[in-house]
């Protein structure tokens, strides 16, 4: 939320926080000390709404580079799965078909990578 200090008060910088960490609108309003239906309208404010949508993706990317730190580990469960030879067949199937569909997924973005490259190396 850096730089929304000149767009909204300390009450609205607040009032974003708390809907990223609070259950509902109505916590998230009383948490700050304003009413519910003073929430309700600040969301509807383009500006507010814009903040507060920045803030969820910020909050979104932080998740997703937590769950990016946890592939290695994900990718030698896999692995294991597939050679246990305990597991059973139907689960290594599944191991299998996960490791192929990602496998294939990078090679994709990498294809994509590569022609993106391609274009903007033309475009200059």
């Amino acid at each position: 939320m850096k730089g929304h200090g000149a767009k909204f008060g300390r009450k609205k910088e607040a009032a974003i926080a708390a809907l990223l960490t609070h259950p509902s609108t109505e916590h998230a309003a009383r948490s700050v000390g304003v009413a519910p239906a003073t929430l309700l309208r600040w969301m509807k404010d383009p500006e507010f709404d814009a903040g507060y949508r920045e803030a969820k993706r910020a909050a979104f990317g932080q998740s997703i580079a937590r769950l990016q730190q946890g592939t290695s580990a994900a990718a030698t469960t896999l692995l294991k799965t597939l050679i246990d030879p305990a597991t059973p067949a139907s689960v290594k199937v599944r191991a299998a078909e996960a490791i192929f569909n990602h496998a294939a997924k990078a090679i994709e973005i990498e294809d994509i990578e590569a022609r993106v490259g391609a274009l903007e190396t033309g475009m200059r």
